[in-house]
């Protein structure tokens, strides 16, 4: 039953849906609803980043860290996806390889050290 309800409705119904479990903090749930419509709509960033974040939330950090990669090679520039990644990396120990992903994305956004 609850499959059904993952895949019920138009990709933009299931977004809609998705992001509505995502703000009620129901991650779980919306990475349910998410993992369907990334596969759909593959090259498509925003339900991609947000099944990352659903995965964050919900501490499944390797499942994360792959959905943000695949982010990050497809557009180098993507800031809040290097941050998420940097981030993710962090919270599972692995602070070398978070800091230049850190760095990236806080040049992206202007934010440089003051001298």
């Amino acid at each position: 039953m609850e499959q059904k309800y993952y895949t019920h409705g138009t990709a933009a119904e299931r977004w809609e849906r998705a992001r509505m479990f995502f703000d009620a903090k129901e991650f779980t749930t919306a990475a349910g609803i998410l993992d369907g419509l990334v596969e759909e709509v593959p090259e498509q960033v925003g339900p991609r980043l947000l099944l990352a974040r659903s995965y964050y939330h919900s501490a499944q950090l390797r499942r994360a860290e792959a959905q943000l990669r695949v982010i990050v090679e497809r557009d180098p520039v993507e800031h809040y996806a290097r941050l998420m990644l940097g981030r993710t990396l962090e919270r599972q120990g692995k602070d070398a390889e978070a800091a230049p992903h850190l760095r990236m994305a806080a040049a992206l956004a202007g934010d440089f050290p003051e001298s």
